[in-house]
C-alpha cells in the first residue's frame, strides 16, 4: 500500500511550534512514501522561512514533492517578484515547479498554477492542462493518478467562487477524459472531497486545510490529508484521511474518511 500525506497553506512565518511538532510526529507513526506540499509553503517568501519550511520537511523521512503558492512569490520584494519570482522557492525546493513522481502504484503530476503577475488568483495554461493530460494518459492501471494544484479547482461554497482557478472548466473535461482520478490542491484554508458530476470518467477534488499556521479560517483546525492506496488497501478504492490538530492533546487526530473508488474500466 502506498500512503501520501498532502501539507498545504503551511505558511512558514505564521507556523505555529506545537503544531509542527505534532505533524512531525504523525508523519513519523504513519511512514508515507511520499508528501506532497500543495503551495503557500512561506508566508512572504523570506529566505528564513523557507530555510524552516525545508528544514521542517527534512524532519519527515520521506520524498517530498511540491508546488509554489502565490505566497511563496515574494509580494513587497519588487525586484524579485520581476526578476526571479521563484528564485527563493527553488533554492529550497529546487527548479522544477511541475515535478512528476512515479511509483508502482501511484502517478502525481504537479501543475504551477501561480503566476507572479497576479497576487493570489490561480491559473492553468492550455499547455499545462495538455502536459498533465498526456501524463496521466500514459499511467499504468495500477496507479493512483493525481494532480497537484495550489487554487482550488472546484469549490463548496458561494464565498470561495473568487478564488476558483482560472481555467478550471477547461482542465476538469481534459483531465477527466485523460483518466486523472484525483485533483488535490489548498489555498483556501478548508478540507473536503467533492466528487465532480458531469465529466467523462470519475473525478474527485481534495483539498486540504492549513497544515501549521495560525492562519485557521472560519473555525476549521489546522489539518493534513492521508491518501492510502493500493495493495493491502481496500481493492479498487482510495481512502482519504483527514486529520485535524486537536488543541487538547497537541496532536493531530483522524477526523473523517471517505472512500473513492476510480473508474479503471
Amino acid at each position: 500500500m502506498t500512503v501520501l500525506l498532502q501539507i498545504s497553506d503551511s505558511h512558514f512565518g505564521t507556523e505555529q511550534p506545537t503544531v509542527v511538532d505534532a505533524l512531525t510526529e504523525l508523519a513519523r507513526q504513519q511512514r508515507p512514501d511520499l508528501v506532497v506540499l500543495s503551495g503557500d509553503i512561506t508566508q512572504r517568501a523570506r529566505p528564513a522561512q523557507f530555510c524552516a519550511a525545508r528544514a521542517f520537511t527534512d524532519r519527515l523521512a520521506a520524498p517530498v514533492l511540491a508546488v509554489p503558492g502565490n505566497h511563496d512569490i515574494p509580494l513587497f520584494d519588487l525586484w524579485a517578484r520581476l526578476h526571479s519570482p521563484y528564485g527563493r522557492y527553488s533554492t529550497a525546493f529546487g527548479t522544477d515547479l511541475e515535478p512528476v513522481h512515479r511509483s508502482s502504484e501511484l502517478l502525481v503530476v504537479c501543475v504551477n498554477t501561480t503566476r507572479p503577475w497576479r497576487h493570489k488568483d490561480g491559473e492553468v495554461s492550455a499547455l499545462q492542462i495538455d502536459r498533465a493530460a498526456r501524463l496521466v494518459e500514459r499511467a499504468d492501471p495500477a496507479q493512483l493518478r493525481v494532480i497537484v494544484v495550489h487554487q482550488p479547482i472546484a469549490v463548496t461554497r458561494a464565498e470561495d467562487v473568487s478564488n476558483r482557478l482560472r481555467g478550471h472548466a477547461v482542465a476538469l473535461r481534459r483531465w477527466a477524459e485523460a483518466g486523472a482520478d484525483l485533483v488535490i490542491g489548498g489555498h483556501i484554508h478548508l478540507p473536503y472531497v467533492m466528487p465532480l458530476q458531469g465529466l467523462a470518467r470519475p473525478l474527485w477534488v481534495v483539498q486540504a486545510g492549513t497544515a501549521v499556521s495560525s492562519r485557521v479560517r472560519d473555525g476549521v483546525p489546522n489539518s493534513v490529508n492521508l491518501l492510502r492506496w493500493g495493495a493491502d488497501a481496500t481493492p479498487g478504492s482510495c481512502r482519504i484521511e483527514q486529520w485535524d490538530y486537536q488543541t487538547d492533546d497537541r496532536a493531530f487526530r483522524l477526523a473523517k474518511v471517505s472512500e473513492v473508488r476510480p473508474d479503471r474500466t
